[in-house]
C-alpha cells in the first residue's frame, strides 16, 4: 500500500496517510478540520532484492564469456566467403 502526502490549505500542516489505492482520499486535516489536497510525490524508490547487480545476481552462469576477436580471424572469414562466392559463381556461369 502506498504513502500519500496530503497538505491543508487553511493551518499550512503537512502529513502523510498510509493508505488503499482504492481508498477515499483524506478530505480533513487532523489537526484543524481544514480542508486538505493531496500532493504529487515522487514515487517510491527501486528495490534492489540481494546485491542487486546483474554480475552476481542475473547473469548466467553457464555461458564463457567470448573470446576477443582477432584481425587475423577476420581476414580468414572474409576469404573464406569470397572463395566460397567465387565458387558460387564460376558454377553458375557453367550452367548458363
Amino acid at each position: 500500500m502506498p504513502t500519500y502526502e496530503y497538505l491543508c490549505d487553511d493551518c499550512e500542516f503537512k502529513f502523510e496517510e498510509f493508505q488503499s489505492i482504492a481508498a477515499e482520499p483524506v478530505h480533513i486535516c487532523p489537526r484543524c478540520c481544514g480542508h486538505v489536497h493531496r500532493l504529487i510525490s515522487g514515487g517510491g524508490g527501486i528495490i534492489f532484492r540481494g546485491s542487486g547487480f546483474y554480475e552476481t545476481d542475473y547473469k548466467k552462469r553457464h555461458f564463457s564469456e567470448p573470446s576477443p576477436v582477432s584481425s587475423s580471424d577476420v581476414k580468414d572469414a572474409v576469404s573464406s566467403i569470397s572463395s566460397s562466392d567465387a565458387k558460387k559463381s564460376d558454377t553458375e556461369k557453367a550452367d548458363n
